[in-house]
Parts: structure tokens; C-alpha cells; sequence
């Protein structure tokens, strides 16, 4: 039922219309200050990260994000997942875990030794998701987040 493509710049206005619902989900939309040049810079100039889009027939139904991450314990690549979103009307029909076996194939593809991502701590539905598929918390590690004047001020000293 559902089929799962590479994005291409083309598919700028897709991507950024469900980052834009992610965000609402999530109840950040007032963070989202991408714009379709920065996704257009950051994905297909600099390509510090991919997309693959699911789609149910021709309509975009959900994506995900990702990048390579390295591990020095490890001593080879593995994958961050930024994002997974599945549009409400969508869900609980596969797509979601269609989602993330795609980029288990290409993390294996590409040699990765993980795929790790995070997940907000309200929300039980994905947790719940996540385990079922065999994922487990990191509860020995906290994320921690420089950004705007934090990071700038790092950077001067």
C-alpha cells in the first residue's frame, strides 16, 4: 500500500509541509524556521542529511530524516534518525515501521554499526512503538543541546 522514495529538491514543499506537521504534533511549530531554501541548502548542496518520503498512492503520508554519525567505540559509521513522522491518517497501517526498516537496510548497506534516535518522553504511543520493534532507551545517557547565543558565545572563546 505504501511506497518509499528518496526526496529530491523537487520535493522541497513536501518536506517542508511535514516538518511543519511534525512540529505541530510535537507542539513546537513556533521552533520551525526552516524555510524551503535552507532545506534546499542543507539537504541537496551541503547534504548533511537525507529524506525518504512514504507515500500512499501519490499523496506524501509521512518521512524520515537522517544522517551518519560515527562511533569512536564502535570504530565505524552509524545513523541518526531526526525525524519519523506519519500524517494521523495514516498510521497504524505499517508505514511508520516500513519507514524505519528502510533505513535499517541502508544503515546494514552502509556498514553502520546503529541506528539510535530520540524520543520525547510524553509521547507513549511512539515509546511503545519503538520497543515493540526492539528499540531500547539509553537511560545512561542524557542529550544535552548547544543552540543560538549558547552556541555562538562556545564558539568566541
Amino acid at each position: 500500500m505504501f511506497r518509499i522514495e528518496p526526496a529530491t529538491e523537487r520535493d522541497l514543499p513536501i518536506i517542508l509541509r511535514l516538518v511543519k506537521s511534525l512540529a505541530e504534533y510535537e507542539h513546537l511549530a513556533h521552533a520551525v524556521v526552516a524555510t524551503e531554501a535552507t532545506l534546499r541548502e542543507s539537504l541537496f548542496v551541503r547534504r548533511a542529511a537525507e529524506v525518504v518520503i512514504g507515500y500512499a498512492g501519490d499523496e506524501p503520508a509521512g518521512f524520515a530524516v537522517f544522517f551518519q554519525t560515527f562511533s569512536t567505540f564502535l570504530g565505524i559509521p552509524g545513523m541518526y534518525l531526526e525525524d519519523l513522522f506519519v500524517d494521523p491518517k495514516f498510521r497504524r497501517q505499517g508505514l511508520g515501521e516500513a519507514l524505519l526498516a528502510r533505513l535499517a537496510r541502508i544503515a546494514v548497506e552502509r556498514g553502520c554499526g546503529r541506528l539510535e534516535w530520540s524520543v520525547l518522553r510524553w509521547n507513549e504511543l511512539a515509546i511503545g512503538f519503538y520497543e515493540k520493534l526492539g528499540a531500547r532507551p539509553m537511560d545512561d545517557w542524557v542529550p544535552y543541546r548547544l543552540t543560538g547565543d549558547s552556541l555562538r558565545t562556545l564558539a568566541r572563546r
